[in-house]
C-alpha cells in the first residue's frame, strides 16, 4: 500500500492515476506503460527519514519516469507465491544458491514459506551433507521455531537431525532432537536411536548422547506417563530401550565419560527399562572403571546363569573382576581366579584332541551342523555395513515409515563400538573355548605382590601356577621369568628369596637363574655373603654354572683384593671342564627379538618401571562416600571425606562427582558445591588431581542453576583452556528456565564491589550464551 501511496506523490496530473494503476497491476504493466502525457511531468526524488531504499530518478526529460525503478521496488513488489515456487524449482535442480536467496527474499518480503516449501527447503539442503548448507538447514529451523513452530514437519527434522550426526555435527543433531520435543512431534525411539548411534562415533557425540538419554528418560521416570491413555502414545513412542541404552552406554566406555554412564545405568530401572543379556558385559565394565567391585560380584551370578552370551563376552566379564580385585588390592581373590582359570585350562587339555578333531570334521564338512552359517550367510555378512554407504534421499527416508533401515544402521554402529571395546580387554584371553591369564595379568599381580612385600605369598602362587600349567621348558616357567625380571629390576633381594622358595618347594629351576642372579651380585659388588650362599645353594642343587658365570666371579674376587677365593674358582672352573658359553644369557633374553620366552618378564618390567601406583584405599572410601551420596546422606558422605583426609588419602575427580552429582539432585546446596570446588582447585595446584569433562560439566550446571555466575565463568575459563565442549545449548535452556529477568534493568546507581562483579560475571554469562 506504501508504494501506491508514494507513487501518487511522485507524479501530478492525470499520470499518477496511470501510476497507481500499474503498480496495483504489477511491476510489468509499470515497465509497458509510456504516455506522451508524461514529457512534462516533474520527477522528484524522495527523501523521506528511513526510506533510502526506494527512489525514482529523472534521467532525462523525455519519456516515461517510472522506466529506471530499482531493483529493492521490483523484489518488494514480487508475488510471495513465485518466490515460493522458485525455492522448490532451485531445490529441485539441486541450485541451492538459488534456492537461499530466494529463501532470504521471501523472509524479508512475506516472512517464512508454507510448510511444505519450508520442509522441502530444509531436507534439500541436508540431502547435499555438505557442511555449511547443514547450518543453514539447521539456521532455518532456529528461525521457523522461533517464529512459527508449526511450519516445522516432525520427518524432514527427524531427517536432518540424522543428516547432522552423521555428518560429526552432533551438538547440532541434538538441539534438533530436543526442538521436536518441545514441539511436542515425538520421534519414535527407533529413529532418534539411530541418530544418536551416528553421535556416539565421537566423543563430543557420545557425551551428548548420554545428556540426551538421561533429558528423555527423565519425562518417563517413576511412572509419570500413564500407558492406558491413548493421549500418550506418542509420547510413549519415544521411551528409550535397552538397545539404545545399550549404545549410549558402550560410547560412553569407549570414550571414558563413566560416571554419566553409571548415572544411566541408575535411571532404568526408574523408567521400566530391563537390561538385554549383552548389556551385563557393559554394566560390569562401567563398574569396573568406577571401582565398584561389589556391583560386578552381584552381575556375576546372572553373567554364569545367562544364556546367549559369546565367548569373548565371558572373557571381558572375568577381565572386569580381575582388575577390580587388583584396583582394591584384593590379592588373594585374583590369585583364586587365575589358579581357577589353570586348573580348568589344564583339564580342557586332556580333551583338546579330541575337540581338534570335531573341529576339523565340521570344516571339512564331514559332519552336519545344524546352526552353522551358510555361505550366502557369510557372504551377506561379509558386506559393507549401510552405515558407512551414502545418505539416503528423503524420498527413500520417508518411505521407510517404521525406521527399519535406521534400526539396522543403529545396530551395525553399535556392533562397531562393542568390536572396539572387546580390543581393551588386556587381562584374560581365551583359546578355543578356554579362558587363560595373559602376561598383563601375570605382571600386575606380581608387580602387586612385590608392592606388598608378600614374596612368601608370591612364592606360593608361582609354585601353584607352575603345578597346574606346566611349561615346555624349565626357562619358559613362571618362575623363571619373575626371578629374571627382579634381577633385571634390580631387585636381588627379592629374587634371592623367591629362588630360595622354589627350592624348598621342590621346584627344580635352571642354571641360567643362578648364573643371572650371580652375575648381578658381581657387577653391585659387596654382596660376598649372598654369592657364597648361592654358589653352595647350586652346587647341592647340582646346578652347572657357566664359563661366564666363573669369569665374572674370579674377577669380582680379584677387585676385591680376594686372591685365595680367586683361585679357588678358577681351580673349579677347571676341574669342572665347562665349555664357554652355550648358555643363553639374561641380556638376550630380554633383548632378544621375538621369542615368547620372555613374554612375563619383559611385561613386568615395563609394568614396575612405568611407576604407576594405585592407592586401594582410595577406592574404597570413594565407595562408602558414593553409598552415602546415592541414598541422600550427605552429612555421612561429608564425615566419610574428612576420615579419608585424615587417614592421608587424597580425594580424586570421582569422589567430587558422587557429592556434586548429589547436591544436584537434591538441589538448593549450591554454597556446598562452591565450597567443595574451592577444595578441588587447592588439589589440582598441589596434587596430580585432574579434572575431567564429566565433573566440570556437572559444576558447571549446578553453577547456572543456583545463579552463581561468578564461579560459572571459572569452570568455563578452565574448560575451554583444556578446550572441553560445552553444550552452550543446554545453559542458555537454563538460564531462561530460572534466570529469565535477571539483571534486566539498570545497575543501580549504589551498589557494592560484590554485587558488581556477581552483575558483571552474569552479563558476560548472558553475552557467552548468545543471548545479547
Amino acid at each position: 500500500m506504501w508504494q501506491m501511496l508514494r507513487a501518487g506523490r511522485i507524479c501530478s496530473g492525470s499520470y499518477a492515476r496511470h501510476a497507481v494503476s500499474s503498480l496495483m497491476l504489477g511491476p510489468r504493466c509499470l515497465f509497458s506503460l509510456e504516455s506522451p502525457q508524461c514529457s512534462d511531468c516533474k520527477c522528484r526524488q524522495t527523501n523521506q527519514a528511513g526510506d533510502n531504499n526506494t527512489k525514482f530518478l529523472r534521467p532525462h526529460s523525455h519519456g516515461a519516469c517510472f522506466s529506471t525503478i530499482t531493483d529493492t521496488v521490483l523484489v518488494q513488489a514480487r508475488d510471495p507465491s513465485q518466490l515460493a515456487l522458485e525455492i522448490e524449482n532451485a531445490v529441485d535442480e539441486r541450485r541451492l544458491d538459488d534456492a537461499w536467496k530466494a529463501y532470504e527474499k521471501h523472509v524479508h518480503m512475506d516472512g517464512l514459506p508454507r510448510k511444505s516449501v519450508l520442509s522441502k527447503l530444509i531436507t534439500g539442503l541436508a540431502e547435499s551433507c555438505d557442511a555449511h548448507w547443514l547450518n543453514q538447514s539447521y539456521s532455518v529451523v532456529s528461525h521457523a521455531f522461533e517464529e512459527k513452530h508449526e511450519l516445522l514437519g516432525k520427518e524432514p527434522l527427524i531427517y536432518l537431525s540424522l543428516t547432522l550426526a552423521r555428518c560429526a555435527l552432533p551438538n547440532l543433531a541434538i538441539n534438533v532432537v530436543r526442538k521436536l520435543v518441545k514441539m511436542e512431534a515425538y520421534p519414535p525411539v527407533a529413529a532418534w536411536s539411530a541418530i544418536v548411534a551416528h553421535m556416539c562415533q565421537t566423543s563430543t557425540g557420545a557425551f551428548l548422547a548420554a545428556d540426551l538419554v538421561m533429558e528423555l528418560g527423565y519425562l518417563f521416570q517413576n511412572n509419570r506417563v500413564d500407558p492406558r491413555k491413548k493421549i500418550n502414545h506418542p509420547l510413549l513412542s519415544m521411551k528409550p530401550n535397552s538397545f539404545t541404552f545399550n549404545i549410549v552406554l558402550t560410547a560412553s566406555l569407549m570414550f571414558g565419560t563413566t560416571s554419566k554412564a553409571e548415572q544411566l545405568l541408575e535411571l532404568m530401572p526408574r523408567i521400566g527399562v530391563k537390561p538385554e543379556v549383552n548389556l551385563l558385559i557393559v554394566m560390569a565394565r562401567i563398574y569396573e572403571r568406577n571401582g565398584r567391585r561389589d556391583e560386578i560380584q552381584k552381575l556375576k551370578r546372572h553373567v554364569d546363569e545367562a544364556y546367549g552370551l559369546s565367548e569373548s563376552e565371558f572373557r571381558q566379564f572375568y577381565d572386569c573382576l580381575l582388575s577390580c580385585h587388583l584396583k582394591f588390592g584384593d590379592l588373594d581373590s585374583a590369585v583364586d581366579m587365575v589358579l581357577d582359570m589353570l586348573r580348568k585350562g589344564k583339564n580342557a587339555k586332556r580333551s583338546l584332541e579330541a575337540a581338534k578333531a570335531v573341529l576339523e570334521a565340521v570344516e571339512n564338512r564331514k559332519l552336519y551342523f545344524p546352526y552353522g552359517k551358510t555361505e550366502a550367510e557369510n557372504s551377506c555378512s561379509s558386506e559393507r555395513p549401510i552405515s558407512n554407504s551414502q545418505m539416503p534421499s528423503y524420498v527413500s527416508f520417508f518411505k521407510d515409515n517404521g525406521f527399519a533401515r535406521l534400526e539396522l544402521e543403529a545396530r551395525e554402529l553399535l556392533k562397531v563400538l562393542s568390536d572396539k571395546l572387546q580390543e581393551q580387554v588386556g587381562l584374560v584371553k581365551s583359546e578355543h573355548g578356554i579362558l587363560h591369564p595373559t602376561e598383563t595379568m601375570y605382571a600386575k599381580l606380581v608387580k602387586a605382590f612385590l608392592e606388598a612385600d608378600k614374596i612368601s605369598a608370591l612364592a606360593s602362587f608361582l609354585v601353584k601356577a607352575s603345578k597346574e600349567d606346566s611349561p615346555v621348558s624349565v626357562e619358559r616357567s613362571f618362575v623363571v621369568q619373575v626371578i629374571n625380571a627382579c634381577i633385571s629390576l634390580g631387585l636381588l633381594e627379592q629374587a634371592h628369596d623367591l629362588l630360595d622358595e622354589m627350592r624348598f618347594s621342590g621346584i627344580r629351576v635352571g642354571s641360567s637363574i643362578y648364573s643371572s642372579l650371580l652375575k648381578a651380585y658381581c657387577k653391585e659388588g659387596q654382596h660376598d655373603d649372598d654369592i657364597t650362599a648361592l654358589l653352595k645353594d647350586a652346587q647341592q642343587a647340582g646346578i652347572q654354572l657357566d664359563a661366564s658365570c666363573y669369569e665374572d666371579l674370579i674377577q669380582s674376587r680379584v677387585s676385591h683384593s680376594n686372591t685365595p677365593g680367586a683361585l679357588h674358582l678358577f681351580k673349579e672352573l677347571k676341574n669342572s671342564n665347562v665349555m664357554k658359553s652355550g648358555h643363553k644369557e639374561f641380556q638376550t633374553l630380554v633383548q632378544g627379538s621375538d621369542d615368547n620366552e620372555a613374554a612375563l618378564m619383559t611385561r613386568l618390567v615395563e609394568e614396575v618401571r612405568s611407576g604407576h601406583t594405585v592407592d586401594h584405599a582410595v577406592h574404597d572410601w570413594n565407595n562408602v562416600i558414593h553409598f552415602f551420596c546415592k541414598k541422600r546422606l550427605m552429612h555421612d558422605a561429608h564425615s566419610a571425606l574428612n576420615k579419608m583426609r585424615a587417614s592421608g588419602h587424597v580425594p580424586n575427580a570421582q569422589t567430587f562427582h558422587s557429592l556434586v552429582t548429589a547436591y544436584a539432585a537434591i538441589g538448593g546446596k549450591y554454597v556446598e558445591v562452591t565450597d567443595l570446588w574451592g577444595e578441588m582447585k587447592v588439589l589440582a595446584g598441589s596434587s596430580s588431581m585432574k579434572f575431567d569433562q564429566e565433573l566440570l560439566d556437572s559444576l558447571l550446571y549446578c553453577f547456572v542453576r543456583g545463579g552463581f555466575f561468578l564461579r560459572a565463568m571459572e569452570v568455563i575459563e578452565m574448560m575451554e583452556k583444556s578446550e572441553m565442549f560445552i553444550d552452550k545449548y543446554k545453559y542458555k535452556s537454563l538460564w531462561l528456565k530460572y534466570h529469565r529477568t535477571l539483571y534486566k534493568g539498570k545497575a543501580p546507581k549504589v551498589q557494592t564491589e560484590a554485587q558488581l562483579k556477581r552483575r558483571e560475571a552474569a552479563i558476560h554469562f548472558k553475552k557467552w550464551i548468545g543471548l545479547t
